[in-house]
């Protein structure tokens, strides 16, 4: 995939077979989010999870960063005005849970620098593959902003306490080894590698039983979070005993070869 910058313009899909790629298309300013970005990239959301050939996601940047982050403008005029809701401030955090609970199997491409708000959009992704160049940081303590609940429940259920706690009150910036180390990155890459590494998982995932695999994301999306709907996930394991996708994974066993889901 070519990270050269293009003109900017709102996050750009692209479908390649039963992959989706949706890229962030601001390189002037880093891919910084803009909110009229917010409602398009839910619309993005909706149309690959309505895809049933769509199978995997991944998320990128265009030019030298993946995201600056939300607009610190954005958030500052709904802070001073008195006609704004309360839950109006809550338009990026939607888009970021939206993501997270995305029903097919989603890879960050980390094409570079991750910061502020973009740090959880990242976080919300299955995976993240990020280039060796790669640095992140949380400044929301420099800024005065308490985090929304959500994204600090991430960063505690992904990155463990102790991590939130140096990522959020030091409002430091971290190297691409220390993002692995932490368990920020899922693999960390030279950048001529980027895209062989982003492919291979990729198509992985895209083989795999996709009722299976979003079954699962949910429980363990719901595990993290300390809510797992019991009933529900009992309900979807009974049901996969039964279903097409385990009746074609027995069978491909049997006749040794890759199964077609």
């Amino acid at each position: 995939m070519s990270d050269v910058a293009d003109a900017a313009s709102a996050p750009i899909l692209e479908i390649n077979g039963a992959r989706a790629t949706i890229r962030l298309n601001r390189p002037q300013h880093m891919n910084r989010l803009q909110s009229e970005d917010l409602g398009d990239l839910l619309k993005l959301f909706d149309r690959i999870e309505a895809d049933p050939a769509i199978r995997v996601m991944v998320l990128t940047g265009t030019g030298r960063a993946f995201s600056s982050g939300y607009d610190l403008n954005s958030v500052a005029d709904r802070a001073t005005s008195e006609h704004e809701q309360p839950s109006a401030g809550s338009a990026f955090e939607v888009v970021v849970n939206r993501l997270e609970d995305l029903g097919v199997p989603t890879i960050c491409r980390l094409n570079g620098g991750v910061y502020g708000g973009s740090t959880d959009l990242a976080l919300a992704c299955d995976f993240r593959i990020g280039v060796d160049t790669a640095e992140m940081f949380m400044p929301a303590a420099r800024f005065g902003l308490h985090y929304y609940k959500s994204g600090i429940e991430r960063y505690v259920s992904r990155l463990g306490v102790d991590n939130a706690k140096m990522l959020f009150l030091t409002a430091q910036k971290i190297t691409a080894p220390e993002m692995l180390r932490i368990g920020y990155l899922t693999a960390m890459v030279p950048v001529e590698r980027l895209d062989e590494e982003v492919d291979k998982l990729a198509a992985i995932l895209a083989g795999n039983a996709p009722l299976a695999m979003a079954g699962m994301k949910r429980a363990i999306n719901e595990f993290a979070r300390g809510k797992l709907d019991e009933d529900a996930a009992n309900l979807r394991h009974r049901e996969s005993m039964r279903g097409d996708e385990i009746r074609e994974g027995v069978r491909a066993l049997a006749e040794k070869r890759p199964p077609k889901f």
